[in-house]
């Protein structure tokens, strides 16, 4: 763990609690470039963490603040994710996989914060999972059934077809909040990022998903908070 303090931040509005981890890659190439441009202040973005492909683990925003990571979305009825999320940036392009020390090492930060500030494994999501559309990090590459097997997201590993009718509203039951402007098109691209990474955003909606998503909003339904 190595310290670079970022100066973009702010305390969390109206007294919240981080009661999630939303995690990003930086889209950078170089990770040194990334670190400097969450602790900028003409950025006006940061991260309370970053690490880099050899696995260090740099320090941005103290946990108790609020860093600016998050941007429009939401999550359930979470609309200000900033105040309500630890922020993790990969250093990766998006293009390439993330390296295995990178991920080690997300893994040895992760059961900390979530033991500090009580996060359960669903309250772990990506940056694509709130901000529709937008962002579509930390992208197919990234391997959220090896963070489920850890206890650390989760991973539906059953689950019987069903009727694509279903999956907008098992969607949002999961989190996926269908905003202004949204379509039907940009939960179900947002969803299959997360859950079935090999399949094509584009292509039709079936009884997969649906059936995926039915699982997923029984099991683990967003919090009502």
């Amino acid at each position: 763990m190595r310290d670079c303090p970022s100066p973009n931040h702010g305390p969390r509005r109206g007294g919240a609690r981080p009661d999630m981890v939303v995690l990003h890659f930086t889209a950078m190439a170089d990770p040194d470039a990334s670190r400097a441009w969450l602790c900028a202040p003409e950025a006006e973005v940061s991260a309370h963490y970053q690490i880099d492909p050899d696995g260090t683990v740099w320090r941005l925003v103290p946990e108790a603040l609020r860093a600016w990571h998050a941007g429009a979305g939401a999550w359930g009825p979470v609309g200000d994710v900033n105040s309500r999320s630890i922020g993790i940036e990969l250093a990766n392009t998006g293009r390439t996989p993330f390296a295995a020390p990178q991920i080690d090492a997300l893994e040895a930060l992760l059961p900390g914060i979530m033991a500090r500030w009580q996060i359960p494994p669903e309250r772990v999501i990506g940056h694509s999972d709130m901000a529709l559309r937008r962002k579509v990090d930390p992208g197919r590459r990234f391997d959220w059934r090896r963070l489920a097997r850890g206890g650390m997201a989760i991973w539906p590993e059953a689950h019987a077809p069903a009727d694509p009718a279903q999956f907008a509203a098992a969607a949002a039951r999961i989190g996926y909040v269908l905003g202004d402007g949204l379509q039907p098109a940009d939960v179900l691209e947002a969803f299959r990022h997360r859950f079935r990474p090999w399949v094509a955003p584009d292509a039709p909606l079936d009884a997969i998903d649906a059936g995926l998503a039915a699982e997923i909003a029984e099991r683990w339904p967003v919090a009502e908070r």
